[in-house]
């Protein structure tokens, strides 16, 4: 499933080709997504131009301007989700659809916006006008690269906390982007098993997680996110963070830190690798 890194990475590689650009035509082979395509997508896109794209954990918001500059305020947003196996990918007008291309947004340049989806998991939705009051948006914790995110954070909500410190961390109401492989890896890198209990992690080495988690996702967007089946950058190419993981998918292989051997146990329905050695 794409992740923080994954969605960033999209938002970086299709910005500079579709920001500021007149939308020309709207293309949807298959509206039976996850939530159905809505029947008014191409009415109120032809004719509009696209602002400044931004994300919000795992979803990408598109502005969409009528009539204004692209500095101005948007007249919608679109809320893209990528799902399980979806990718937003930049083609050129010509440019023959695969199967699964399930929706083109043509731009006055040439270029298109090809949301692709085997699963058809993801969605593109228009975002509630105030997005404090968009239901899959407002309960969000902070982003893990921001100043909100620090140990005093998650020291401060963990307290009393039974719950394992890994799908603790994992809580999007706790801070958005520490999926499965990110948290994995920000544990490891932090010294923390991630069995602990999060109300008994001090405060000393919450401060360590977070930095822990904000230096793995920084390098995770820098390698273009981690290819593990299906994602891919919006120029089509994989990420290749997964050259670098530390724990995740490498139970029963030696720690590259000690040495000891990798386990592999279950925490909150998900698979979770660790170092029996440095992991306390």
């Amino acid at each position: 499933m794409p992740e923080l890194p994954e969605v960033e990475t999209t938002r970086r590689g299709i910005a500079p080709y579709i920001e500021g650009q007149e939308v020309t035509e709207v293309l949807v082979r298959q509206p039976r997504l996850r939530v159905p395509v809505p029947d008014d997508l191409a009415e109120r896109l032809v004719g509009a131009r696209i602002g400044v794209l931004m994300r919000r954990a795992k979803y990408l918001q598109i502005p969409i301007q009528v009539g204004g500059a692209l500095e101005g305020d948007a007249s919608a947003t679109l809320l893209w989700h990528l799902g399980m196996s979806g990718s937003l990918r930049i083609a050129r007008v010509g440019d023959l659809p695969k199967k699964h291309d399930h929706v083109d947004v043509v731009t006055a340049s040439g270029y298109v916006l090809r949301y692709h989806d085997p699963r058809r998991f993801g969605f593109v939705d228009w975002q509630a006008t105030d997005a404090a009051q968009d239901k899959r948006l407002a309960h969000l914790g902070p982003e893990p690269l921001s100043d909100a995110f620090n140990g005093k954070w998650l020291y401060t909500l963990s307290r009393n906390k039974r719950v394992a410190v890994k799908p603790f961390l994992m809580d999007n109401q706790v801070v958005v982007g520490a999926g499965n492989i990110y948290a994995a890896e920000a544990l490891f890198m932090a010294g923390i098993d991630p069995r602990r209990a999060a109300g008994r992690v001090s405060r000393a080495r919450y401060d360590a997680l977070a930095l822990a988690v904000k230096e793995v996702l920084a390098a995770a967007i820098t390698q273009g996110g981690t290819t593990l089946r299906d994602f891919v950058s919006g120029q089509g190419e994989p990420g290749y963070f997964a050259q670098r993981l530390n724990v995740y998918g490498r139970h029963g292989q030696p720690c590259l830190r000690c040495g000891a051997e990798l386990r592999r146990i279950t925490l909150g329905q998900r698979a979770s690798v660790f170092c029996p050695g440095c992991q306390r």
